[in-house]
């Protein structure tokens, strides 16, 4: 009988977006593509069978908030953070990246810099990616459109705090941090001047109007220098409880506020608010989506926020930005997921050396410490797990994880399981509880603030467009990602 399907997984509950169940499947791969979906497919008709043993079939996740090569060339970052995100069941993975310091360590012009992330990048990806690119100076914003057309960049960032913030805190050299010409600023004006790029993008490229974004980071420079001075200077608070009211949650609404209203002036209609953290970052989006009805909104939030909170036993070791915020503000978001009004999750992966993440000397002051920690790898335990506990469907984390982000990036063939689409799929036992410690990682961060949390499901394996790359604790083979060209072509179903 003629072998027609290179692989057939059978026996899974499979997960999909959208649907009000999960059905007892089985699934028929050629070619890197799922065929079929179906009970009892035969398996005289595969090469290769595996049993699933009634696991979930998830899509692969789309983590489409990491930065890979911020604190480690990128080279070497890929190679072990993507096998870090393979092993939390990641098949797609979008990475931030910018000229100036961190990253490549270099400025210039995008259409330079971008091959050579390229280059780096290829053969270096344990799982497919790609990259969000952020406008720095009016350059970058004249290249967007080449960017787009030449490149499949879809989708730019812009990071609201580097007004008068480097990476980790207050900075009165943003000239060099952000290696900006002698006349050139960081500031509102230039976030209204990205917007008008992109609004040129859509208008150049009516047929990938959907799919072209722009992501901003929301935190208000002014707010968080004046707030910072005031925690430092009373030294009454330490720590993460310290950083939080540094940069404090009014700081995100006002920044919230601004975006939408310079995207609404602007016609910027794609806008994607990252990494809310606090009831009042939610709130004001809220507020926004009902003021401006024209612009297509989009709400992230991260693991690491819905996991952590200021109690954090391990300090220093969950400095980001924005901060991980009080219990409170960790249950909103968890609300505020159940009544779907936040989009996707994503783990915001930086991965941060245990010898660079916090000042030799002052160890324990929270604004020397740098910002970022990696947690792609616990990124679908960790909402499988968490999400279960609070009434979270299965398919609703489908489409959290993968269908959301994947049609908002223009992923157009990942983010579900179905006919025609990438054999991206995530084998997860929901009653495989373990403790997240640094015995199990395979990032090369080795350790993680979310260290001592127990998730109850385990992802046992991942495959990448049919192509096992992570079972049972293990990568299998050598790095086989490829980048993703976005909007990637649409599915001929």
């Amino acid at each position: 009988m003629s072998k027609i399907f290179d692989l057939l997984i059978k026996n899974v509950r499979v997960v999909r977006p959208l649907k009000a169940q999960v059905e007892l499947l089985d699934i028929a791969i050629s070619k890197g593509t799922i065929q079929r979906l179906g009970p009892d497919i035969s398996p005289e008709f595969a090469k290769e069978v595996v049993d699933g043993r009634n696991q979930l079939a998830f899509p692969g996740v789309v983590d489409a908030h990491m930065h890979t090569g911020i604190y480690a060339p990128l080279d070497e970052d890929a190679l072990t953070e993507s096998r870090a995100a393979a092993s939390g069941g990641v098949t797609c993975s979008l990475n931030y990246i910018r000229t100036g310091r961190y990253y490549l360590n270099r400025g210039g012009s995008y259409l330079d810099f971008f091959p050579e992330v390229l280059n780096k990048s290829e053969g270096n990806f344990h799982v497919d990616y790609g990259f969000h690119l952020a406008p720095m100076n009016q350059q970058h914003i004249g290249e967007m459109n080449q960017l787009v057309r030449d490149f499949g960049v879809s989708s730019f960032k812009i990071f609201m705090f580097y007004g008068s913030h480097g990476l980790h805190g207050s900075s009165n050299s943003q000239q060099d941090f952000l290696m900006l010409g002698e006349h050139e600023r960081y500031d509102y004006a230039h976030f209204e001047f990205v917007m008008r790029g992109l609004k040129n993008c859509l208008d150049e490229n009516p047929h990938l109007a959907k799919q072209l974004s722009l992501s901003m980071h929301c935190e208000t420079a002014e707010i968080m220098r004046a707030y910072t001075q005031i925690v430092e200077t009373e030294g009454k608070l330490s720590g993460l409880h310290a950083y939080s009211a540094a940069r404090p949650p009014h700081s995100e609404g006002l920044a919230v506020v601004i975006a939408a209203y310079l995207a609404h002036e602007t016609e910027c209609i794609n806008l994607n608010l990252l990494h809310l953290t606090s009831r009042k970052a939610v709130e004001a989006a809220l507020t926004m989506e009902k003021a401006f009805p024209k612009i297509n909104f989009r709400k992230e939030v991260t693991i690491g926020h819905l996991l952590l909170d200021v109690d954090c036993p391990h300090g220093g070791l969950a400095k980001v930005n924005p901060p991980i915020r009080p219990r409170a503000d960790v249950e909103y978001l968890w609300q505020a997921l159940l009544e779907r009004q936040l989009d996707w999750v994503v783990s915001d992966h930086a991965c941060c050396a245990h010898e660079y993440k916090l000042d030799a000397r002052r160890p324990n002051d929270i604004f020397l410490a740098k910002s970022g920690f990696g947690g792609s790898e616990y990124l679908l335990p960790g909402l499988v797990s968490e999400g279960s506990k609070r009434g979270m469907s299965y398919p609703h984390m489908a489409e959290l994880l993968s269908w959301n982000p994947a049609q908002r990036y223009g992923l157009n063939t990942k983010g579900d399981i179905a006919p025609g689409f990438d054999a991206d799929i995530v084998l997860v036992d929901p009653a495989a509880s373990f403790v997240i410690g640094t015995e199990r990682t395979q990032s090369a961060q080795g350790y993680s603030p979310l260290d001592g949390i127990e998730l109850s499901a385990t992802v046992k394996k991942t495959y990448l467009r049919g192509q096992l790359i992570y079972a049972d604790g293990h990568i299998v083979g050598q790095p086989q990602g490829q980048y993703v060209h976005r909007p990637s072509p649409r599915l001929a179903l």
